[in-house]
Order: structure tokens, then C-alpha cells, then sequence
């Protein structure tokens, strides 16, 4: 999958391993400078008080990152059903919205996983650009550079909901408008 098309270059961000303590800012950071984003879930970290329902009014997307961060490509097929399937019942649980994109986590998956999430209607969402923010704590300024170098309409940036990432979106944002790129939804 990559973000739609129109007759300006565009990207998507998407933001996973949340929701998690950065989330407000972050979203407040998305609402300034009118950016959608897409955030991938552990549904292990959702509880009824995060901040779940300002994601959905300022019209961002919620998909399934599975229930708690495991490789799933090293899992049964029954166990990754199990797996993704209560991910997706207890976020739509709690939002009360259908789930409709699902990212396996590490990006690892493998056919069973492809056949789980098609059972469950879920439309499998990859990246084309990772920032490696997990990898950047220090350095958030590399976050931005690797995500610029790498720049393509269509593409889908690969976040996460970390402090080094809150510290770069705003100057991230910049960036890439500077280069003639609006952003989209999935």
C-alpha cells in the first residue's frame, strides 16, 4: 500500500508501538500544522483513558500493531489469529470504530500472517521510508535526515510514539513541505 495519490507529491505518517505517554503532544503537534497521520497500535496499551478519542476527532487513523509487539512470522497460524484478532476486538471495543489497517510489528510477517489478515479484513500497511527513530535517542536530527534522503511520493513514513520523534516532527514537517510534498491519509 502506499498514501494516495493526487496531482500533488504526498506522504503519510504513521506512528507505531503506542498509545504511549508522547501521544498528546504529539497530536498537538499533528493539529498545529494540520497534519493526518496513522497510528498502529499495541492493544495491550490502550485503556479507555488514553487520549483514543481526540486521535479520532482530529481525523487521524487507528490500525492494529497486534496485541503485544511478538514476531508473528515465528507464531502458528492459530496463534497469530488469536493474536490479531483481539487486538482488533479490543480496539474496536474501546473506539467503537472498525479497524481497518493492520502493520505486523518489526515489519515481519510471513503467509499466514497475510491469510489472518484478509480472514479479518484488515489491509496489511508497510512503510517505504523507516526514520530508525528507535535507534536515535540522542540524535533526533538524524530522524529528519533519514527521512528527507529518502523522499518519494506516496510514501509511508515510519514513526514511533517516542520522545526523540516528538523532539523532530515539527522541523520534520517543515522539511518535507519544503520539498513540494503535502501529507495524506491512508
Amino acid at each position: 500500500m502506499t498514501a494516495k495519490k493526487g496531482s500533488k507529491k504526498s506522504v503519510v505518517l504513521t506512528f507505531d508501538d503506542g498509545p504511549g505517554r508522547v501521544l498528546p503532544s504529539l497530536l498537538d503537534i499533528l493539529s498545529k500544522e494540520k497534519v493526518p497521520a496513522a497510528f498502529f497500535w499495541q492493544s495491550r496499551l490502550l485503556f479507555p483513558q488514553r487520549p483514543w478519542k481526540r486521535v479520532l476527532d482530529e481525523g487521524h487513523q487507528i490500525g492494529t500493531h497486534s496485541t503485544k509487539h511478538v514476531n508473528l512470522s515465528k507464531l502458528s497460524f492459530n496463534e497469530q489469529y488469536t493474536d490479531i484478532a483481539g487486538s482488533v476486538e479490543k480496539l474496536e471495543n474501546i473506539t467503537g470504530k472498525e479497524i481497518a489497517y493492520f502493520r505486523p510489528p518489526f515489519g515481519q510477517y510471513n503467509n499466514d500472517t497475510l491469510a489472518v489478515a484478509e480472514s479479518l479484513n484488515l489491509v496489511p500497511v508497510m512503510w517505504r521510508i523507516s526514520s530508525m527513530d528507535w535507534e536515535l535517542k540522542n540524535n533526533p536530527e538524524q530522524i529528519i535526515d533519514n527521512v528527507i534522503q529518502h523522499l518519494e511520493d506516496g510514501a509511508i513514513i515510519l514513526l514511533h510514539e517516542l520522545p526523540q520523534t516528538l523532539k523532530a516532527l515539527p522541523n520534520l514537517i517543515r522539511e518535507i513541505r519544503a520539498r513540494g510534498y503535502q501529507f495524506t491519509s491512508l
